[in-house]
């Protein structure tokens, strides 16, 4: 279609209006699109070109009559594609495929509004034309138009701009959730740098349905403009948004984040602004400076060294909860205007700001929050610090516990909820089984959906799936939706998972569209035309149909589109027929397939189908494709297996490594979950919530010192496999490794840059971690140029293998950028690359530190030691490299927890590491030092665990019968290509004429021709093609010495010898020589020498030689004086020979000649009764002393006297004591007990004694020994408070007048007064304080002589001690006080009265109060007053009297004296019991004690007698004793009671109480609390408790 017969609306059609734009937003825009015009027009142009030239193929072989081509794609009259042509098809007949008219118009009204639609999905970029070429072409041809044209186009512009309008709202109001889609930036904000002072403003343009809701961010922070009041300016106007700061700083320097989001989504686009400051500071009045040419980055030339402290740890959280991560970040050097990015990731996934997880710089601290958890939070978090020197990280694993189930017994809430497949009115929904099932298996899964911006929940499913995967149908197209889902067993149904992100129902094709950018240069207008359809081509037969999913509930399928489908685009219709039939039947009847994928639903489980797809077009449909195999409906993927060998290994003090065997054949694995149980309890403990799909798992959270076992089990979306067996038990401890040989060598890895100048690099690397079954011979190294961020060729760098792990690439070129690669080279074969190195410019470096070692190699790993070599830094730096740093850490340490070997620089290039832990596994690092300083750390080891592999052996030095040197090395691993490799100092010895190398099998000897002091140093020896078998031996000075000794014996070997000559004494005296010699043969000769005399055996000397024993001896009777000399001792054993001499003269000669007589004395002594051990004394714990000496030789005859300054004490003749001691005691010792003990012991074998001294300096040395255990029984000093103050004690075993006691204040000995006194209350030493005051607080102290210095016991009387103590005091002294004169009725009162009627009454009774208290008479319960029957009395303060002048059985009753005071209140009780008078009168008296109690009964004429009744009453509280107090009780006498004075006692007072023998109770004088006392005053109250 040329320009020409394009009409004039379809040239100026403009969608939407673009006035409001302003003119720096214009000039932006233009500016853009000039700079991407040539590229993209370039390429679209040709894939356009590309299309129309497939069309056509497509059309020569449509067997159709041929018409016009149709195209969708407007260009001009130099064939320029300048925009789209949207046909409307208004046909009204039905075509052959079977779309009616209705069908057929819904179509294309369907087609015209999605065109429409993706014209608001790029917003204003659709309002620009392409080019300014195609602008000037239109002016010049509306320039060449009539006026009549023009006027008609004009009209029917403006015709069709309204019938646009009304059709878009029309469609609007018809579906307005079609028209959402997700936001999508149109035009970026662009970065900018500034001067300081100066003002940027940042735009960009959004599209995006509902209208997008934009917010700005700096570093992650959004901005507030309350906060910054004045600082920015946010405008949001027609989709143009801006961001203008005022007068920018240094703070302003920072990344800027624009956030778009609606319902559909969230984008965000990033900008930097760079502020600079101008050489001095700019002053205001003067012209804005242009920003110079060159960089003026911040920072420049800064290194930043980045320290993470105050670190979080492995932290455990249950759902539900808010948990923050945080880290303290010290950047140095400090500078406010540049901050560290900080970025959070969890399991290596970026984290971004969401309602879930907020992120928080302070300037110092990185925090973390995590607002709810859910286990979909569990995970390795790991922080990353970023700054222009590199980059430091920290990690720590997060636990997250379920939430308590809301009906108990009820599962987990699953987790990962995820929406796959979306299209328009389905969704699959898939998640993870829980780890807990709440103790009963899972029985399925309920999903619930909800529709965005609502918050209704509605059910998918009626009953629960098993499967977890689920397809969603019934969605609303173009709605968005998010779902969550629901875990039930027996007991319960689960709470809910955490709800997916949301999912619109659109098809895939449509999203697409949405997505995607349009394949031509889009020149900002859709052209509408209302001509009618070119015939189209019927599409092909799709291809590669397969079925990719299967369940019981559905079926997905998907193939590729066919290659012949015309110009306009293609659905397809999806056919199914039960497998042996050849029914199909159409699945989609209603609505034909956009995407090449469809879900099938309501299949018969169990039944086998077969299925095939067909496309469709305007044109027709097409041919069928070729149907799938016969497909079974139900689950296609199993439950896997469980997994294999658990095997736990010890890691930390809380936490394990397990490491298990993955499941065999098991589909789509989505993880593992570990469960712990402590040995015995039976209870098993999810270890991760979140399934890990990994082969190893570290378990945190476990008790020290516990046992556990472990089990695994593998999920899958089919569900959750057996458990596996239980692990071994395993004790939380340390931690272990170890690595499996590989046949053939694995790439390298760690490639580096060791030094760079101008055309050439050094890289280094670290060896493959696999050898192979052969040594590495060499490695090969490629490079590759990057240019641009795309990589160029690989190129070798070197034909022949380099044979060490560094190399030296030439001719590369300045300033270019370099990627490289390295492979390993054995007998096998050259192994696979390694993967491409980071990218290294070529450029010289100028640091004056060196740089890193390169190379190192591990060797001689033992249990607790290792062998570290390297090679020195490629680069020196701008001084040579004088020493080395060595770091260590264990694999499992933070990256902060290197800690260093040596602290002195070593010059060597090798290290001996010891004291490591067994089973640990370590890295290291070296670092280079010069005179500028220590340099970058080297790359580290891999792990190395230090253990002691079974079957190692060290190297041993062996010395030969001729004296020959050796070292010796021997390897059980020896392959046919294995050899021994000799180092001195870990260099390889090349120089034989110091050492010989004998090899022989497994065997190899290094041989010393020369031993010097020149062969000092570490010899080694490695064995190749083994796993490191290794081993050194150390030759020192004293090491070199000790074998030269060695070898000169064997060149001449000495008889060697066990001990020297020497001398002992025997019994009764007897001198005996003697010395031992190492091992004699049986011709070993042996020969005896006296001052140069050969002695021979005689009646003086006696000679013996024990061959076997190699024991050579003398002996003699006694020493005379001519034995003084040198004795000698020579033998002889074939060519070995030694001799042993022994010098006796002076004044040795004559002490061995005194012993010896003394020893013969003793023997004779010994012949009779004897002291084995002399007299001696002993202090018991008891303080008491025990003069004992032990006896021997003892008959019954013996006689043992003991005598004290020679007057005999005791005699013992029976001998009972035991084991021989026999001993005296004495108690209490004194000073009268000093004099001089003496024991002697007789019979008619002789007499011996024993002395003891114990006057003067012996008594003194007795009795300081008794003062020590005096002391040592001390106990500690205590506080007691007493009625009159404060007293301080303590207790000893025993107290003697000898003993030296003092008291000290403040380390002040105390001078004592009334008011302060010591003393001692039987073993109680004790300090009384009166009336304490604040000057008595302090620290005191008692010192205790215990016979050299003192032992002190002290006690702290202050601050609380002394307060309570005060306190205890002042309420002693008031309960003493109250005590002692509370009122009390000290006695008189009996309980029981019984009186005959007329009688009178008379009861006295003592009292006592100060002050003089109240007495009151109740009669039952009610207070009496005195009057002519009752005469109440109370005289002298003392005595209470009570009267009835006239008895009468109206007297019968309860009686009670009541007496108070302010201290107390006190009753006192007895009951009257009268009875009928009869006979002659009497009195009777009845004496009482102090308690009331009656002792006697006495009648007129008769003496007095004991009255019978129960024990008296526990002894009253009151300490003070009272005079007895006698009643009179007038009673009815008769002559038959005188006649039987017991009878007469029983008839006087009637019995009462439990026994018939008790005639008068005595009364309880207690006063009861709980009984109510009249009239008491409420102020006494507390008194009468106390």
């Amino acid at each position: 279609m040329s320009s020409g017969s394009l009409p004039f609306y379809q040239k100026h059609h403009r969608h939407y209006d673009r006035g409001y734009r302003s003119t720096g937003v214009s000039s932006a825009l233009s500016h853009y699109h000039e700079e991407k015009s040539s590229l993209s027009t370039s390429s679209t142009g040709l894939k356009a070109s590309q299309y129309s030239g497939g069309a056509l193929q497509e059309s020569k072989l449509s067997p159709r009559p041929k018409r016009a081509k149709p195209t969708y794609l407007a260009v001009d009259k130099d064939n320029e594609i300048i925009g789209y042509v949207v046909p409307v098809f208004r046909g009204q007949r039905e075509f052959h495929s079977g779309i009616t008219d209705t069908e057929e118009e819904r179509i294309k009204e369907t087609a015209g509004y999605l065109a429409r639609r993706n014209l608001f999905a790029a917003e204003e970029g659709i309002s620009l034309m392409a080019t300014s070429q195609s602008q000037t072409m239109e002016v010049g041809r509306i320039e060449k138009k009539s006026r009549k044209v023009a006027m008609r186009e004009s009209a029917e512009h403006i015709t069709l701009n309204k019938k646009i309008h009304e059709k878009e709202e029309f469609h609007k109001k018809l579906n307005e959730d079609s028209l959402m889609h997700a936001p999508e930036f149109v035009i970026k904000p662009r970065s900018h740098t500034v001067w300081e002072k100066q003002n940027v403003k940042l735009h960009c343009t959004v599209s995006g349905w509902p209208e997008p809701r934009v917010t700005w961010y700096k570093n992650n922070v959004a901005i507030d403009l309350h906060t910054h009041t004045g600082k920015y300016k946010i405008e949001s106007r027609y989709s143009v948004h801006s961001l203008e700061i005022n007068r920018c700083d240094f703070d302003d320097t920072a990344q800027y984040r624009v956030s778009a989001m609606n319902a559909k989504g969230e984008l965000s686009a990033y900008a930097s602004v760079v502020v600079k400051r101008y050489k001095g500071e700019i002053d205001d009045s003067l012209p804005t400076p242009r920003a110079p040419s060159y960089d003026l980055s911040s920072g420049y030339g800064t290194r930043f060294e980045v320290h993470i402290v105050d670190k979080f740890a492995v932290s455990f959280g249950r759902e539900g909860e808010t948990m923050s991560l945080g880290c303290t970040v010290i950047v140095y050097p400090s500078i406010k205007r540049i901050q560290p990015e900080i970025q959070w990731y969890r399991d290596d996934v970026l984290l971004h700001p969401s309602k879930w997880v907020q992120m928080h710089w302070s300037g110092e601290r990185a925090t973390l929050t995590l607002t709810h958890l859910n286990k979909e939070d569990e995970g390795l978090y790991t922080m990353r610090v970023i700054t222009k020197s590199g980059y430091e990280t920290y990690a720590a694993y997060v636990f997250v516990q379920d939430a308590d189930a809301e009906v108990e017994g009820a599962p987990a809430a699953p987790l990962d909820v995820e929406c796959q497949d979306a299209n328009k009115d389905y969704v699959i929904v898939t998640w993870k089984q829980p780890a807990v099932d709440g103790g009963s298996h899972v029985l399925g899964y309920f999903v619930d959906r909800c529709e965005v911006g609502t918050t209704h929940w509605s059910q998918c499913n009626d009953t629960p799936v098993k499967f977890a995967r689920f397809p969603v149908t019934g969605l609303v197209e173009g709605r968005s939706y998010v779902f969550r889902v629901r875990a039930v067993n027996k007991s319960g149904i689960s709470r809910p998972s955490r709800v997916s992100e949301p999912v619109a129902a659109l098809d895939p094709a449509d999203k697409a569209r949405m997505r995607g950018h349009p394949s031509a240069p889009w020149t900002g207008q859709i052209i509408v035309t209302e001509e009618e359809p070119a015939e189209g081509v019927v599409p092909g037969k799709p291809s590669e149909l397969a079925v990719t999913e299967a369940t019981k509930n559905y079926v997905v399928l998907s193939w590729k589109p066919p290659g012949q489908r015309g110009h306009e685009g293609i659905m397809y219709y999806v056919e199914k027929c039960v497998a042996g039939t050849d029914s199909w039947q159409r699945v989609n009847t209603e609505i034909p397939v956009k995407s090449p994928r469809f879900a099938l639903f309501d299949l018969a489980e169990g039944k086998s189908y077969c299925f095939r797809v067909r496309c469709c077009n305007s044109a027709g449909v097409g041919e069928p494709s070729e149907p799938t195999e016969a497909t079974v409906v139900g689950d296609k993927l199993d439950i896997p297996s469980p997994p294999g060998r658990v095997l736990p290994t010890r890691n930390t003090d809380t936490s394990v490594v397990v490491s298990w065997e993955e499941s065999k054949n098991a589909k789509e694995l989505v993880g593992y979950y570990i469960e712990a149980s402590i040995v015995g309890s039976g209870v098993w403990e999810p270890c991760n919530n979140k399934p890990v799909k990994c082969k190893r798992f570290v378990c945190h959270g476990l008790t020290t010192g516990q046992t556990y076992v472990l089990r695994v089990r593998a999920v899958n979306a089919a569900g959750l496999s057996e458990f596996s067996q239980e692990s071994e038990a395993i004790v939380v401890k340390a931690a272990i490794g170890g690595g499996i040989p590989h046949a053939s060598p694995a790439p390298p890895c760690e490639i580096t840059v060791l030094e760079c100048v101008r055309s050439s690099m050094v890289l280094g690397w670290k060896q493959p971690m696999f050898i192979g079954g052969a040594d590495i011979i060499g490695y090969f190294v490629d490079y590759r140029e990057v240019v641009d961020g795309v990589p160029g060729k690989w190129h070798e760098a070197n034909i022949k293998a380099v044979s060490e792990r560094a190399y030296r690439v030439n001719d590369l070129k300045e300033n270019r950028l370099y990627q490289f690669q390295v492979r390993a080279a054995n007998l096998a074969g050259v192994g696979i690359p390694s993967m491409p190195s980071n990218i290294f410019k070529c450029e010289e470096w100028t640091i004056a530190v060196p740089g890193p070692p390169y190379d190192l190699r591990i060797s001689e790993v033992r249990k607790n030691s290792m062998v570290l070599l390297w090679n020195p830094p490629v680069y020196q730096g701008r001084s040579e490299v004088n020493g080395f740093y060595v770091d260590i850490k264990e694999v499992d340490a933070d990256e902060d927890q290197w800690c260093g070997v040596n602290q002195k620089a070593t010059d060597k290039k090798y290290m001996k590491i010891k004291d490591l832990k067994e089973g640990t596994s370590y890295v290291f690092r070296v670092r280079a030092q010069n005179r500028a300083g220590v340099g970058k750390p080297s790359n580290m080891t891999d792990p190395i665990l230090a253990e002691t592999r079974p079957g190692t052996k060290e190297l041993v030095v062996d010395v030969d019968d001729d004296g020959v040197i050796s070292l010796i090395f021997e390897c059980s691993e020896m392959t046919p290509d294995s050899q021994f490799v000799w180092s001195k100092n870990y260099e390889e010895i090349s120089d034989s004429s110091r050492l010989t190398m004998e090899t022989k099998g497994g065997r190899s000897r290094a041989v010393f021709n020369d031993p010097s002091i020149e062969d000092l140093g570490i010899y080694s020896s490695v064995v190749t093609n083994t796993d490191g078998v290794s081993a050194s031996y150390t030759l020192d000075e004293e090491e070199l010495k000790r074998l030269l000794e060695v070898s000169h014996d064997h060149k001449f070997p000495t008889i060697p010898l066990k001990s020297e000559l020497a001398v002992e004494l025997l019994e009764k005296g007897r001198v005996r020589f003697w010395l031992q010699a190492e091992k004699m043969s049986a011709n070993g000769k042996a020969n005896y020498v006296f001052n140069d005399a050969m002695l021979s055996q005689g009646e003086k000397y006696k000679m013996n030689f024990d061959k076997n024993t190699g024991i050579v001896e003398l002996f003699m009777e006694k020493l005379e004086d001519e034995d003084e000399g040198t004795f000698t001792f020579q033998l002889q054993d074939g060519k070995a020979t030694n001799q042993s001499s022994l010098v006796l003269i002076g004044e040795v000669f004559r002490s061995l000649q005194k012993e010896s007589e003394f020893q013969r004395q003793e023997w004779f002594r010994k012949q009779g009764p004897h002291f084995a051990e002399y007299l001696s004394w002993e202090v018991t714990p008891e303080c008491n002393v025990l003069l004992k000496c032990k006896v021997a030789n003892i008959l019954k005859e013996t006689t043992i006297v003991w005598y004290k300054d020679e007057r005999e004490i005791m005699v013992d003749n029976k001998h009972d004591f035991k084991e021989g001691v026999c001993t005296l005691l004495i108690s209490q010792i004194s000073k009268k007990d000093a004099g001089v003990y003496e024991v002697i012991l007789r019979d008619d074998r002789g007499k011996d004694k024993s002395l003891l001294n114990l006057t003067d300096q012996g008594f003194k040395d007795l009795m300081n020994d008794v003062f020590r255990v005096i002391a040592g029984s001390a106990t500690e000093l205590k506080i007691m408070s007493t009625e009159e103050g404060i007293r301080l004690y303590s207790f000893i075993a025993y107290y003697t007048e000898e003993l030296r006691v003092g008291w000290f204040h403040k380390e002040s000995k105390i001078s004592f007064t009334d008011r302060v006194k010591s003393g001692v209350t039987g073993e109680q030493l004790w300090l009384q304080i009166n009336e304490p005051t604040e000057k008595d607080k302090g620290k005191y102290a008692i010192e205790i002589f215990d016979g050299k210095t003192g032992v002190r016991k002290t006690v702290d009387l202050s601050g609380q001690a002394f307060d309570d103590a005060f306190a205890e005091f002042q309420r002693l002294k008031q309960a003493a006080i109250a005590e002692r004169n509370r009122a009390r009725v000290i006695g008189g009162l009996p309980d029981v009265v019984t009186i005959q009627e007329g009688k009178s009454l008379n009861l006295t009774c003592n009292i006592w109060g100060d002050p003089v208290p109240e007495v009151t008479w109740l009669k039952n319960e009610r207070e009496m007053v005195s009057d002519k029957n009752y005469l109440l009395k109370f005289e002298s303060g003392k005595f209470a009297s009570f009267t009835i002048s006239s008895v009468s059985s109206v007297d019968s009753g309860k009686y009670s004296i009541l007496v108070k005071n302010k201290y107390g209140t006190e009753s006192g009780d007895f009951t009257l019991i009268v009875t009928p008078g009869t006979g002659n009168l009497s009195s009777a008296i009845h004496v009482t004690d102090c308690a009331g109690n009656v002792v006697e009964t006495m009648t007129p004429g008769s003496k007095m007698k004991p009255v019978s009744g129960r024990k008296r009453e526990k002894r009253k509280d009151s300490v003070e004793v009272k005079p007895c107090v006698v009643e009179i009780v007038t009673t009815e006498e008769t002559p038959e009671q005188k006649e039987q004075p017991s009878g007469h006692e029983k008839e006087e007072v009637e019995p009462h109480g439990p026994t018939d023998k008790q005639v008068l109770e005595p009364r309880d004088q207690q006063t009861r609390e709980d009984k109510p006392q009249p009239n008491k005053p409420a102020e006494e109250e507390p008194v009468q408790k106390q």
